[in-house]
Formats: structure tokens, sequence, C-alpha cells
């Protein structure tokens, strides 16, 4: 019908003169090339390529950060799903990006270029800041349009007056390092902490001769490991060490970090990350850093980074998936995680380091994004009252009815009570949602055991898992630090609890034949305490037990605290200590146990600065000012008025 309409054209459609099959093959393809030119280069084209490209070429390229607003910048930084692991994250390593090549006429080509060199002329007369990167999954426009907004750089701030750090430091109420740095005046306690200062330092220098700039020492193979944890970045026992080199007083360790930081941290990867391991490690490593120091070195990088981190919120709840792609902003949920969900550890502990990125860039949009994570948790029926591991960001419903509050939903409730804490206990929401929290696991999951041992079990769907893992050992540091601003005739009855766990845990310890504990341990078919699988008996120089004993000491000062850490300690030297470095060991029930090749960066974040404050005075980063991320990187109580020179200030709860 089409070629019946042309004139001078044959039934047939075959009967065109030379000039007419001239003019006609000359509108086919300007159709075509208009064709192809709209769904490879309109703006919105990156959902229609989804269906022909594949995801490596489909993703879009990294985008230079604006220098202009760097320089900004400088006025204004455990196990999956929770899961600190002994080996890399199950994410894949992202493909590099490929270049498209589209074929055209030189005339089109010309015009494009044209647009091109427009575009960007306009784009640096508006705001010259990257564009928003488009997600991986479709979202709603308004989410889009908000995302969009997130991602403006606010260094000086056009949303509040720079950060004052000099007012934070008024603000606090003790000294950063106390009187005398926290130095103890019993020689024997004295000579302890010197101790685990001396095995901080023989970590650092194995770690810089062997593995520096890498991720982690191997202290068997005298090399450094990489992995594909953290999106490409590096150094991340750089940067996790950064605060307890500070307050141990290695200063010349510090600088030689904080060099390392300013001149060879480079945010411009293009790797698949964990969003949790990226801000626990490297956004609260870096924001500790700035407010121990002032050094604005600190807080340039941290909120570098924290900006390639908002994309992944760019879902249909604001519910963010689990791995982020820090070149390209796109993200998505772990592989084995069911239903493609993300998981309650994961978008459950942001909330400390987000609300300290609003603090110290003035840009609501870091609390506004956590903010919304609770609302949305708080519109959800909750079974039981218990928070499940597995939430779909696509429908904001649970996945799976599985609670734990070791790996997958752990620090997940440590950081409601430490929100609490940080607000100067002005952010009641948290306060609420823990509290609920914690009477429920109460009710449904903590057990006594025929021995004696309190536990908290795991529950699957109402049935009761009697195992409780190393990484739920942290807890009764977080019931006991939680206890006094919960209902007075409850109090006491908290902390005998959060005593009572952190015994059981060292039960956990004092019943292998190295004096460690293992990954997990069960209550069932006559043991307690002890790993009944091989799969659970290794050590992987893990923090939370060693931090309830130092959130125990300081609550209670019952010395049986300092002793079960000095244990500790002789457990790593004999069982973990190599000629170059420390590194895990795969069974505690062994006393000649294989090592597993590995110094955790958390092991100099966390397990060495805990055992340090263990050993050290109370005005120690004192807990009337300071808060503890779940890395151990202290981030300091948000004084409001204070910092607004006397106006009441209230955190601004999105309901």
């Amino acid at each position: 019908m089409f070629f019946r309409k042309l004139p001078g054209v044959s039934g047939s459609g075959m009967g065109l003169r030379l000039s007419q099959k001239f003019i006609f093959l000359l509108f086919l393809s300007g159709l075509v090339t208009l064709c192809f030119g709209a769904l490879f280069f309109l703006p919105d084209s990156a959902r229609i390529k989804r269906f022909f490209l594949t995801r490596a070429e489909s993703q879009t390229p990294a985008v230079e950060p604006d220098t202009t607003a760097k320089q900004h910048s400088k006025k204004s930084d455990k196990s999956h799903g929770h899961v600190k692991e002994i080996t890399p994250a199950k994410a894949v390593t992202s493909a590099k990006i490929k270049s498209i090549s589209q074929k055209s006429s030189p005339t089109s080509e010309k015009k494009d270029a044209e647009k091109v060199t427009v575009k960007k002329q306009e784009d640096q007369n508006e705001s010259k800041r990257p564009p928003p990167v488009q997600p991986r999954f479709a979202v709603s426009k308004p989410v889009e349009q908000e995302m969009e907004r997130g991602t403006v750089s606010s260094k000086k701030s056009k949303h509040g007056s720079p950060f004052d750090y000099e007012k934070f430091r008024q603000c606090l109420q003790k000294p950063i390092l106390g009187v005398e740095k926290g130095q103890p005046s019993d020689p024997q306690t004295r000579e302890r902490r010197e101790k685990v200062k001396e095995m901080m330092k023989f970590s650092w220098d194995n770690y810089k001769t062997y593995a520096w700039g890498k991720n982690e020492l191997q202290p068997l193979t005298r090399n450094g490991h990489v992995g594909n944890m953290f999106g490409g970045l590096r150094g991340a026992s750089i940067v996790d060490s950064l605060d307890t080199l500070y307050i141990m007083g290695l200063l010349e360790e510090f600088e030689d970090a904080k060099s390392w930081v300013e001149k060879e941290l480079d945010m411009n990867s293009n790797g698949e990350a964990s969003l949790f391991e990226v801000n626990i490690r490297y956004v609260g490593g870096l924001l500790s850093a700035y407010y121990l120091t002032g050094e604005e070195v600190f807080k340039k990088k941290a909120i570098e980074l924290g900006e390639k981190l908002l994309p992944v919120f760019n879902t249909p709840t604001g519910i963010p998936r689990g791995v982020i792609n820090l070149g390209s902003g796109t993200s998505w949920s772990w592989g084995w995680a069911s239903a493609g969900s993300s998981i309650l550890a994961e978008f459950g502990t942001l909330h400390l380091e987000f609300v300290h990125l609003t603090e110290v860039t003035g840009n609501p949009i870091y609390s506004e994004k956590v903010m919304n994570i609770r609302n949305v948790l708080n519109k959800i029926e909750k079974p039981h009252g218990l928070y499940p591991n597995f939430l779909s960001p696509v429908t904001g419903n649970w996945v799976q009815h599985h609670v734990s509050i070791g790996g997958l939903g752990d620090s997940f409730y440590e950081y409601l009570i430490k929100s609490y804490l940080m607000s100067d206990k002005r952010d009641e929401q948290a306060k609420k949602m823990y509290y609920d929290a914690l009477e429920a696991i109460e009710t449904n999951l903590v057990q006594k055991s025929p021995g004696g041992l309190t536990y908290i079990a795991e529950w699957r769907g109402g049935v009761l898992d009697h195992k409780m893992g190393h990484l739920a050992c942290f807890s009764g540091g977080m019931i006991g630090i939680g206890a006094d601003d919960g209902e007075p005739e409850q109090r006491k009855h908290h902390m005998d609890l959060a005593a009572e766990i952190t015994h059981t845990c060292h039960e956990s310890y004092a019943r292998t034949a190295t004096k460690l504990g293992p990954e997990a341990f069960r209550f069932d078919s006559g043991v307690e305490a002890t790993a009944t699988r091989m799969s659970d008996r290794y050590y992987i120089l893990r923090p939370e037990v060693v931090e309830s004993y130092m959130y125990m000491w300081r609550l209670t000062h019952d010395p049986k605290y300092r002793e079960w850490g000095w244990e500790a300690i002789q457990a790593l030297e004999k069982y973990c200590r190599v000629d170059k470095g420390f590194t895990g060991i795969r069974d505690v029930y062994t006393t000649s146990p294989s090592p597993d090749n590995m110094q955790q960066s958390f092991f100099l974040a966390e397990t060495l600065k805990y055992l340090y404050l263990l050993f050290s005075d109370d005005d120690l980063l004192p807990l009337d000012d300071w808060v503890f991320n779940t890395e151990a990187h202290p981030l300091p109580v948000i004084r409001t008025e204070c910092m607004q020179g006397g106006e009441a200030g209230k955190i601004q709860q999105q309901q």
C-alpha cells in the first residue's frame, strides 16, 4: 500500500524511474538514521538499550568529579549483609565499559557533534555537576528526580553554613584523648595496654612492608590481598587503621597513612562494591579521622565517596540494594540474597555515617535517605515484633521470615540505639524502635540453656534454631549501653542480660583448646556454647567478644572483663601471631591450628582498638561524647543546640 501512494510507481512497486529510486533510497536512509539516532542518543534511551546490549555495554561510564566542587569541600568525611568475610565478597567483578560505535552519514555526524558541543557548553554554564547515572532497575520518576537533586555537591553547602570544626571541639564535654591520653595508673594495666600497642605496630609495620596500598596483608605468603569487596578501592587496612593509630599515639605511622589517603586513595574506581563494607570501613574511617584530627583531607574524601553511594537509594522504595558500581552508580542485589532482596544489616547500617555526612556538608540529602529507610520499616508489619533479615527493595515487603541478631541482622539493632545516643538522646524514633525490637527479641529469641547460659537463638518462620554466632556477641555491649535509657524498672534487668550474654560469649572462648571462640556455637544435642560443625570452628580475628568486654568494663568496672581481655590477647599471641603479622585460624579446638593467611583490616580497626580501650582510662574517647560505628570508628555525639550557638536543635523525623 505504501508503494502505491508514490507518484510514478506501478502497482507492483517495482516500476520506479532512476531519479525516484534515488529519492526513495535517500528518504529511507534518513528514516533509518533518525530511528537509530533516537534509540541510542536520546536522554531516555538507557532503558531501551538494556533490551539490546549486554550489561557491561549498557553501563553508564564513570563521571569525573568536578574539580571546582572538590575545592569547595575544604570548607565544609562484618560477613555478607553484615557479614565480614573470610573470603572476598560474592559480588562479581564488573566488566569494563565497552565503547559503542554508530554508523551514520557525514552530515548526521556533524550535526550530532554540534549538538554535543552545545550541550557541553550548556552543562558548564549551568551547575558544573556530573549528570545523574541511570539506575540498573527502572524506578519511579519522583525517585529519579530526587536522586538528581541528591547528587548535587554541597561542599561549602548551599544547604547550610560550613561545618565549624572548632565549635565542634568546644561542644565536646571532655578532651578527645583524655587528660593523660587514657594512661592507666595501675602498672599491670599500663603494661597490658602497651602490649596491645606493640601488637598494632607489629601488624602495621608488616602490612606496610609487604602489602602497602593493598586492602589486607597475607602474612604467610608476605603479599597483599585486594579482593572484590570494595569496588576497586584500595588501602582498606590504611583507612581502617587511621583512628587506631591516632589514639594509640603512633603518630609517625598515622602521618604515613594520612599521606597515602591524600595522594593515593582514588575514588574513581569502576568496580562493584559492597555498600555495607564501603560505608562502615571507608566512609566511617574517613569521618572518624576527620573528627579526631580536623584534617580536611579526610572530610573531603568522605564526602566524595558519600556522593558516589547516593545512587544506590534509587529504588522504588528507597531501600538500597547491596552492591553498587562506584563508577556508574548502578546497583543490584547480591546473587545469593533471596528473591533479589536487600539485607537488614546492610541497609540498616548506614544511619550513623550518613547523618554525619549531612552534618559536615549541610546537605540534608544524606540524612533524608536513611530516615526514609526507617519510615519504610515502620510501615511494615513485623512478625511478633521481629525484623526479618530479607526485604524487597521493590515492594517493601519481607521476603523471608528469618531473624538473626548475628550475621544478616546484627548491626541494624546496634545502629538504632547508637543513633539515639549520637543524637544527644533526641532521636525518639530510634529509641522507640530499639526498645520495641529488644522486647521482641527477649520474648521470642532469648533462651537459657540447661547449664544456665543465656543466649540469643535464631528464628526461622517461628521455629527456633539454637545457634549463636560470634557476630551476635556484640549484643552484650549493645544491651549494656542502652540499659540506662529504657524504662526505669527495666534498667537492672537489661544490665543483667548484657552481663549474661557477655559471659556466654566468654564461655565460647573458654571451652576451646586455643581460648579463641568459634564462628558459631550451639546449644543442642547435649552441648553448650560449642561449635558442632567443622564449618563453624574457625576464628578470623573477629572483635565482637572483646567489644562487649570493653563496654561492660566501662559500664561496671568489674575487673573480670579486663582479665578476659588479657586471656584473649595471650591466645592471639600464641595461635594467631606469625613472623610477619597476624592470621586467622581454621580450628579453635586444636592446639596446632592451621592459619588462614589473612590479616583482616577489621583486626586493626576493631579488635586491637577495643582491647586498647579496655586497658585505658575511661576518658579516652569517653562514651558521653562518642559512639562507635560497627567497624569501631568513633563518631561524635551531635549536640545541635551547642553547634547552633544555643538555639534549640531537634532531630528531624520524617513521618
